[in-house]
């Protein structure tokens, strides 16, 4: 497969327009139902780490912004069974990636976590559109939140791959998810899932969904043994959006986490993160 996608090495291109050209080669290559669909976890991992680099690469805000906003949007031009392996890539990227950004790039990968958060809620919509119109696709919502749970909301320290996942053994392994990294969605989520209408008092799905999630970050304050995510967590419970809501809606839905083996980890500082 690695053969048919040529324009991975000019997304870490140092000329922007070698970049742009190379980012406008992969939407098309992903639209493509047959190819995107067979693309094999190393081969999306490849490609989220020539995404890196373009990110690492792109210099002054409005540039960065739009880079995020177009790296977070692929997913809509996916199709629907190739979404989830993709972000799955996404967050295995960043996992491994996150401990060697500096401070002066920080921000922008703050901002692109943001972005793919956002993606994610708003993809869980059929019409993928922010705002309290349109309705809930059941199949995209129970995908979304497994994400988070198997990646940065995780209760293990280690991401879990299975045993169909395991191309190349390096590349794919278990790694630890680094504190800052969770820190930072469980900084945004709620700014997220307000922009979808999750906090919508009138919906009723979306009532459940929030609290799927208060009931994922619930559990992993219980849990965690990083006093940065412990923290963070709490905070965000505690967002005074969240608790205006009824409290029918903040009880939460263990289905989110019902499948995950919890496993406590050793006691370690977390990274506080950067406030947006």
């Amino acid at each position: 497969m690695a053969s048919n996608m040529p324009f991975i090495k000019n997304l870490a291109s140092s000329d922007r327009k070698i970049r742009t050209s190379a980012l406008a080669s992969l939407h098309s290559f992903l639209s493509a139902r047959q190819i995107a669909s067979s693309l094999r976890p190393i081969d999306i991992l490849k490609l989220w780490k020539g995404l890196y680099f373009a990110m690492w690469m792109c210099d002054r805000p409005i540039p960065q912004q739009n880079l995020c906003n177009e790296l977070a949007d692929l997913i809509f031009v996916l199709p629907r069974d190739a979404v989830g392996p993709w972000l799955r890539g996404f967050w295995a990227t960043m996992s491994r990636e996150w401990t060697g950004i500096d401070v002066l790039r920080m921000e922008k990968f703050l901002l692109l976590v943001r972005r793919v958060v956002g993606a994610g809620f708003r993809w869980m919509k059929k019409d993928g559109k922010q705002g309290k119109s349109g309705t809930w696709a059941t199949d995209r919502v129970d995908e979304i939140l497994g994400l988070l749970v198997e990646w940065p909301l995780s209760l293990e320290d280690e991401a879990p791959v299975t045993a169909e996942d395991v191309k190349d053994e390096d590349a794919l392994s278990p790694q630890t998810i680094p504190a800052g990294l969770r820190i930072q969605v469980l900084d945004v989520w709620v700014d997220e899932a307000e922009k979808v209408g999750l906090l919508d008092e009138d919906d009723e799905e979306a009532k459940k969904i929030l609290g799927r999630i208060v009931g994922v970050v619930d559990l992993l304050e219980q849990r965690t043994t990083r006093p940065g995510v412990r923290i963070r967590s709490k905070d965000s419970l505690a967002d005074e959006r969240l608790l205006k809501k009824d409290d029918t809606a903040m009880e939460g839905d263990d289905s989110a986490t019902k499948d995950v083996d919890i496993k406590s980890g050793e006691d370690e500082e977390g990274w506080g993160g950067f406030d947006d």
